[in-house]
């Protein structure tokens, strides 16, 4: 079943009733002179079972703690926005999977060999999901990428990622003058900031689902990082991010990209928030996105189980 993401940017009351999520706008709430039978009809619900991520967008956003509750008990992923509108918090139930210790063992056992072969599959799908949306989406030449994802070796000591990376950001943006992908940097930074949070909480979501730590990585390893995993598992999805990303730039027209940042408007988001359900192609069949990502993960744990040595990860065109 393909859950739904649920975006708040208005200030709202969130409740839970009879399994159902419940909003209601605090200045029909709060205006004495409206009838009841009025307020009653602005009253909207959603099923809790529906839900698959909420982002909470607005600091005039409140919820009751039973709200919070059944959400998690649904493998809800919960995420906050700061005061830039740009996603800084993601909520997690604890406990996903019913073999979620058995799983835990077998992950934090993992080899050092298992780990270096499942991070080099890694590094090549997402080169050459790079590649393709550099190909089609900016005709440039992308035969060098694919030799690349070839040679990569266990562990990727050649640190081909990065070698990818430098030409594929190099030519992803032609109208922006020297265009470097840095969090902080100019747009369309931000909007690939945006996307990839969504992302990340929809891959920190499903490895939960599947009964394994986003924080023990296969190759990302930070103290301070609390989804290494999430972080490795959600590189070869990066692409479908940055392809639209890219549609959003043709689109838009800015003077001057250096100084003036894109600004994340309701548009903007509305399109960045399809992320969930978009198409992907994952084992030779179509499947929308936050489904192929179940399947990632699921390949993930009988690779840790010892049941497999291969991740299933999405491309965008059957070979």
């Amino acid at each position: 079943m393909i859950k739904r993401t649920i975006y708040f940017g208005n200030p709202a009351y969130l409740s839970l009733k009879n399994e159902q999520l419940l909003v209601k706008l605090p200045e029909i709430e709060r205006n004495n002179t409206l009838p009841e039978n009025f307020k009653q009809n602005c009253i909207h619900s959603i099923p809790i079972e529906d839900i698959g991520v909420l982002v909470l967008d607005n600091k005039q956003i409140t919820l009751t703690q039973g709200l919070l509750e059944k959400l998690l008990s649904n493998n809800c992923a919960v995420i906050t926005c700061d005061s830039n509108r740009l996603p800084t918090g993601l909520l997690l139930p604890l406990s996903g999977n019913t073999l979620q210790s058995e799983r835990f063992d077998n992950q934090i056992n993992a080899s050092l060999p298992l780990k270096k072969q499942l991070w080099q599959q890694t590094v090549a799908a997402k080169i050459d999901n790079q590649a393709y949306v550099l190909r089609t989406q900016r005709q440039c030449e992308t035969g060098n990428m694919l030799k690349w994802s070839r040679q990569v070796r266990s562990g990727d000591p050649d640190n081909l990622e990065a070698r990818a990376a430098a030409y594929y950001w190099a030519n992803m943006f032609p109208q922006i003058a020297d265009f470097v992908r840095d969090r902080d940097g100019v747009a369309p930074n931000n909007l690939l900031n945006y996307g990839y949070a969504i992302l990340r909480a929809i891959v920190a979501r499903a490895l939960v689902a599947t009964g394994l730590l986003p924080t023990s990585g296969i190759h990302h390893h930070n103290r301070y990082n609390a989804y290494c995993l999430a972080d490795d598992i959600m590189e070869p999805y990066r692409p479908f991010v940055d392809k639209i990303v890219c549609e959003i730039v043709d689109n838009e027209i800015i003077s001057d990209f250096t100084t003036e940042k894109m600004e994340l408007t309701k548009e903007t988001k509305a399109k960045l928030l399809q992320i969930p359900v978009i198409d992907v192609i994952i084992n030779e069949k179509r499947s929308p996105l936050m489904v192929a990502v179940s399947s990632t993960t699921a390949s993930l744990n009988r690779c840790y189980a010892g049941e497999a040595r291969k991740i299933n990860y999405p491309c965008f065109e059957k070979s």
